[in-house]
């Protein structure tokens, strides 16, 4: 199962991101564990200089907009 952040402020484009990740997820029949992380320490361990920002596996795949499709897609592969 692949453990997926949104890391961000809880903003309405941090919220449709996680949204979206576990849309895609379902669609592709995929068990994913989704978890938005708003601590500002977060924002920081991870580098992270614009939100949202998309971490999968410990590892920063995506920052500073809602992720299209396809990169979604490539994340859960």
């Amino acid at each position: 199962m692949k453990h997926i952040k949104v890391l961000g402020s809880g903003c309405t484009k941090c919220n449709k991101t996680a949204q979206i990740i576990e849309e895609k997820a379902a669609n592709m029949g995929l068990n994913v564990q989704v978890e938005k992380e708003t601590r500002p320490e977060a924002l920081f361990e991870y580098g992270v200089m614009s939100t949202p920002a998309v971490v999968v596996d410990e590892q920063l795949v995506h920052s500073g907009s809602i992720p299209e499709s396809g990169k979604i897609e490539e994340w859960l592969k």
